[in-house]
């Protein structure tokens, strides 16, 4: 046939060579190889060593009918299209003949215009049977390749180290592996099927994953992490992204189990060394800070300038190693979740009148102006650990003091409503970098430059800040620009004043 298809093979078999040469000059026109036969044995022995597709076989012929010759080409192919050439056509024979397993008939004497009809629905069955085929092939090798990459993918989950859960859009578990089932402590045979919560004995896990499947995350970095203990020696970290189908929707959730128990003594043993060190050199430092100042004292009139210049160095350093060491401290408890424990009702007003009025010293010193400004009527009180919210104020009015130069001003500013105090530490300071912004409230990161490489700090306080905050479920923010100033803004939530009030 054109265009690239597969040209079909006829055989006319007929006793009328008129009948065979006729059909022959119609089928080549119509891109067929033909071949002819005017006996039914001549046919058969063709067919010996060539396969036609569709055979036009007329039933009168000398020697062999038509019958007989259609009973042994469907004993060697079933597949061959028979049409029936007869010139005594009757309802019966055509009948007997479609029975025998004949595709279709064309009663002599016929028009070149009916053997191209019958002709092309026959070749068109063929091409509907070869798509048909090719299809069928397709399909299987589709199978085959299917279940061989659910095969590899099932073995590279089931050898995968962390855990692994997946669950549909109700969050049932639809399939974990082997290091799932490790993880949590379950037998190997525990089969999927049940909801989240049979399986991991932590809420916020489960959350997560009923969240996800849910479709609550569309993007799968906005799903946060569970941290969850299994017991005091076992812990784990779960993380979770929703499954996509092609168009977009969440089909269910994938949620990843990392075992963090090494980590997690890791850190346990860092907090512990830097608390025993820091407590076993506290005392040390104190004494001899204390006993440099009394010295100084009393050499003040018999030692030269130089002299006491070096004893003063040397108790500036001895105060920087202990307020080093306090801040390790701080650092220590809030990794260990030991901070803002102790809560109280507090006016918050009041206690930064007090840390002003304590840090007016500092700021004298430098001949800074450091006020502050309260609200024209109380604000609710809060339950908070004062020592906690002590902590973060005066560390944020020192550093405010420390980067501004003299003469300038620090200012802390109060208001708020029934949702949230806030409170605004600003100064006229150096300001900071817009580059620096991000990483301030990194452990030890410092701005240094020409204007502030001479001022002492451990670099510790704004990450103490961040992390009680954080603790307290408060937040912080910083505006400034080089020059003229930095302004820290500190949002503390309330919870309901009428539960406050009945509580206080």
């Amino acid at each position: 046939m054109k265009n690239n298809q597969e040209i079909m093979q006829i055989l006319v078999v007929d006793d009328e060579k008129d009948i065979r040469d006729g059909c022959e000059r119609i089928l080549i026109r119509m891109d067929c190889e033909v071949q002819k036969a005017s006996r039914g044995e001549e046919a058969l022995e063709i067919m010996e060593t060539w396969r036609p597709s569709i055979v036009f076989l007329d039933l009168k012929m000398p020697g062999i009918d038509g019958m007989e010759v259609l009973r042994r080409i469907h004993e060697k192919d079933t597949d061959i299209l028979v049409i029936v050439i007869t010139g005594y056509a009757t309802v019966e024979t055509a009948i007997e003949a479609m029975k025998q397993g004949a595709y279709d008939f064309i009663p002599k004497p016929f028009e070149p215009a009916q053997l191209r009809i019958v002709a092309g629905r026959a070749i068109e069955k063929l091409r509907l049977r070869q798509e048909t085929l090719e299809l069928e092939a397709k399909r299987q090798r589709t199978l085959a390749d299917l279940g061989k990459e659910q095969s590899r993918v099932r073995t590279i989950i089931e050898a995968l180290p962390n855990g692994m859960v997946v669950t549909n859009q109700e969050g049932q578990v639809v399939l974990m592996n082997p290091a799932f089932l490790r993880h949590l402590g379950l037998p190997p045979d525990t089969e999927p099927g049940k909801s989240m919560n049979e399986y991991v004995p932590d809420d916020g896990v489960v959350n997560l994953a009923m969240e996800i499947s849910q479709g609550k995350f569309s993007d799968a970095d906005q799903a946060p992490a569970v941290e969850f203990a299994l017991s005091e020696d076992k812990y784990l970290l779960a993380r979770g992204r929703p499954v996509l189908s092609e168009d977009g929707e969440c089909l269910g959730a994938v949620v990843v189990l990392n075992d963090v128990t090494a980590m997690k003594m890791l850190d346990r043993l860092k907090s512990e060394f830097v608390a025993k060190v820091s407590h076993e050199l506290r005392s040390p430092l104190a004494t001899i800070r204390e006993q440099l100042a009394l010295v100084i004292q009393g050499v003040v009139d018999e030692a030269t300038e130089q002299e006491q210049y070096l004893l003063s160095r040397a108790k500036d350093k001895t105060q920087s190693l202990i307020d080093l060491i306090g801040d390790l401290l701080d650092v220590s408890r809030i990794e260990c979740g030991n901070v803002a424990q102790q809560q109280v009702p507090l006016q918050v007003e009041e206690l930064l009148s007090s840390i002003v009025d304590f840090m007016q010293a500092k700021a004298k010193a430098k001949n800074q102006e450091l006020g502050v400004t309260l609200p024209a009527s109380p604000l609710p009180k809060m339950r908070v650990d004062p020592m906690a919210l002590e902590s973060v104020f005066g560390n944020l009015v020192a550093n405010a003091i420390n980067y501004t130069p003299e003469g300038g001003s620090v200012t802390v500013e109060v208001g708020g409503d029934e949702k949230a105090i806030q409170v605004t530490v600003a100064d006229t300071g150096f300001g900071i970098e817009e580059k620096h912004l991000a990483n301030i409230f990194d452990k030890f990161y410092r701005v240094k430059n020409d204007k502030t490489r001479f001022i002492t700090g451990t670099g510790l306080g704004l990450s103490i800040v961040k992390g009680i905050l954080d603790s307290m479920g408060a937040s912080i923010s910083v505006e400034s620009e080089v020059g003229k100033g930095s302004r820290f803004t500190v949002l503390l939530p309330l919870e309901d004043p009428c539960n406050q009030n009945t509580t206080i």
